[in-house]
């Protein structure tokens, strides 16, 4: 897996805190230098905490499990989306429905739901409806697309979540730390990082910082992607050379054309032996 690149960090403006004034000072062993009243975060110690989350991230991709990428600010959340769509993994980009995770049941049904009205439009219930009742069918549709389409084919609690600012998406970060599940999190210099598992010091107000990091993640999970396919792929020839080797030799041709036993040869002769030939007729005198 290639490492990050320090110098895509600085071009992207990842090394840039919050305000010195604003800052939590449990980010302080993640800060490098103060300039212009403004915190400059250690860019050095966050390759190696990227190359960490890759790490990791592309071991839970090649295990066949989702990570939930959650990033509801406007600077973010477009490209959110596009990354997560790439490597198929499924993100919130609009409001972090309370419960999400502790309630993951009803959200699932809510997400049911989206495809109930789908069959109904498939097989002609919706045109049977009144004007006035296929009009909210279709505003509960769209409500229900805008902010849970993204996650409908989230059939299970993700394996881990992915965050853009913890201070926002806070009631998201609660949520997977009461399941235990892990936290992986873009965290700026007036963040608290004691509740993420995975700490990657950045700037996330930045469009094109939080490209850089995402990419980078996202990379590393389209390998494990790869890995997993390959390992699947060899899995089925082995398999199916298996099942060849294993195969029983065909019969030969006389049994299969419905020759008789041996055995049943031998009763034959047995019965014709004992039948009483019959009585020839005397000659003419």
């Amino acid at each position: 897996m290639s490492r990050t690149n320090f110098q895509e960090l600085l071009d992207a403006g990842v090394h840039f805190g919050h305000l010195a004034r604003k800052w939590n000072p449990k980010m302080a062993p993640y800060i490098f230098d103060q300039k212009n009243g403004i915190h400059i975060i250690d860019l050095h110690k966050t390759v190696v905490k990227i190359d960490e989350a890759a790490e990791e991230m592309k071991a839970l991709a090649k295990s066949g499990r989702k990570i939930l990428f959650v990033a509801t600010k406007k600077q973010a959340k477009d490209i959110v989306a596009a990354k997560a769509t790439e490597v198929n993994m499924p993100y919130v980009t609009e409001r972090w429905a309370g419960g999400m995770l502790t309630n993951f049941p009803t959200i699932r049904k809510a997400v049911k739901k989206m495809s109930t009205i789908d069959k109904m439009h498939e097989d002609g219930t919706f045109d049977k409806l009144a004007k006035r009742e296929r009009l909210q069918v279709t505003r509960q549709r769209e409500k229900l697309e805008k902010n849970l389409g993204s996650i409908r084919d989230m059939s299970r609690l993700p394996a881990a979540l992915f965050i853009v600012d913890v201070q926002k998406e806070a009631n998201a970060v609660k949520e997977a730390n009461r399941l235990n599940i892990p936290v992986f999190a873009m965290v700026d210099t007036c963040c608290d990082p004691t509740a993420i598992d995975y700490v990657i010091p950045a700037n996330d107000d930045a469009a094109k910082s939080v490209e850089c990091v995402l990419t980078a993640l996202c990379s590393a999970i389209q390998e494990g992607l790869e890995e997993r396919k390959l390992e699947k792929d060899k899995e089925a020839a082995e398999q199916e050379a298996s099942s060849v080797e294993d195969k029983p030799a065909a019969k030969p041709l006389r049994a299969r054309r419905g020759a008789k036993a041996p055995r049943a040869e031998a009763e034959q002769a047995e019965k014709v032996a004992e039948t009483p030939a019959k009585e020839e007729a005397p000659e003419a005198e």
